[in-house]
């Protein structure tokens, strides 16, 4: 997927996960009763970026990225220290 948005020094973009609208019991959920969750893919790193990379899917603080709307795509930017970790 390519993006047209270079994220800065130490700044990820990535595209959060949808969140599942299904319980572990089967029950079905209304969109406004599920949280995001604070899974991403990475798309795109910046220049100081240096444990993360493209196509990494990470583990974010919720509350520290910026949500961004380019081309009707959503997208959010994260700084690499607010990463918590990367899914293997």
């Amino acid at each position: 997927m390519s993006v047209n948005v270079q994220p800065l020094d130490e700044y990820v973009l990535a595209v959060q996960e949808d969140a599942s609208n299904k319980t572990a019991s089967g029950l079905f959920l209304p969109d406004n009763a599920t949280e995001k969750p604070k899974i991403a893919k990475v798309l795109a790193v910046g220049k100081k970026v240096e444990e993360i990379k493209v196509n990494d899917r990470i583990i974010y603080k919720g509350y520290s990225t910026t949500e961004v709307k380019v081309e009707n795509k959503d997208y959010i930017l994260v700084k690499e220290e607010d990463v918590l970790a990367k899914i293997k």
